[in-house]
Parts: C-alpha cells; sequence; structure tokens
C-alpha cells in the first residue's frame, strides 16, 4: 500500500469502534463495520483519474468547502446528493486537515455513545 493509504489508515483506525474493508475493490472505512465515514480511491473513480476521498460531512460543509476551494473539493458521485464530500489527494494534501474532514466524517455518522468516547479522549 502506498504512503496515502497508510496515512488514511492511521487517521480512521485511531476513532472509536472504526473498521476497514474492501468496497468496491478500495479501502473503505466504517463505524463498528456497519456505517461507512470514508472512502478511499487510490488511483481514482469514473471521470476523477486522480487520488481522492469520499467522505460524509456535517449539513452544508460540502457546498462551503467546493465554493472556498474547488480546486481540491468536489460533489463526489452516488453520495454527493446526501452531503458527502470529495477530496483531492494528489495535491500534497494537508494531513492535519485530512484528519479533521476524517473525524467530522465519523462524527457525521457515528451514535452518540461513539462521540462521547472520541471527546473524552481529547479528539
Amino acid at each position: 500500500m502506498d504512503s496515502t493509504t497508510e496515512r488514511l489508515r492511521d487517521i480512521c483506525l485511531r476513532l472509536p469502534e472504526a473498521t476497514e474493508r474492501l468496497s468496491h475493490g478500495s479501502p473503505a472505512f466504517f463505524v463498528r463495520d456497519k456505517r461507512q465515514f470514508v472512502m478511499l480511491w487510490p488511483d481514482g473513480h469514473h471521470d476523477h483519474d486522480f487520488p481522492h476521498l469520499w467522505c460524509a460531512a456535517p449539513p452544508g460543509a460540502q457546498a462551503e468547502l467546493i465554493a472556498a476551494d474547488p480546486a481540491r473539493f468536489f460533489r463526489p458521485p452516488y453520495v454527493g446528493h446526501r452531503g458527502w464530500l470529495g477530496v483531492r489527494l494528489d495535491r500534497d494534501p494537508d494531513w492535519s486537515e485530512m484528519a479533521e474532514l476524517c473525524t467530522d466524517a465519523f462524527r457525521a455518522v457515528a451514535p452518540k455513545s461513539l462521540l462521547t468516547r472520541l471527546d473524552q479522549a481529547g479528539a
């Protein structure tokens, strides 16, 4: 696996009860192996032939981030209508920002009990 995949895995699997499995042939991260919160496309997918991820996002974040930086953020197919965010990974990503986006994605789908654990851990 490349360093992008490893870095993303390290970020996502530090979250409470986060799991990883392949989905559509690519690494995907789930809360309690049920609700997906991040999907990695290391080789691109469909019209986006660059490494990127899709992540759940809080209400309004997708539109705000795309408007602020359309060169890095996009509305992904299939899940974009639900507010998910596409993030390019081929432009020297800021890994602190990636950690924040993945944590926000986790928060968007995780149950309250896991959010409490996350907050207690100081994340």
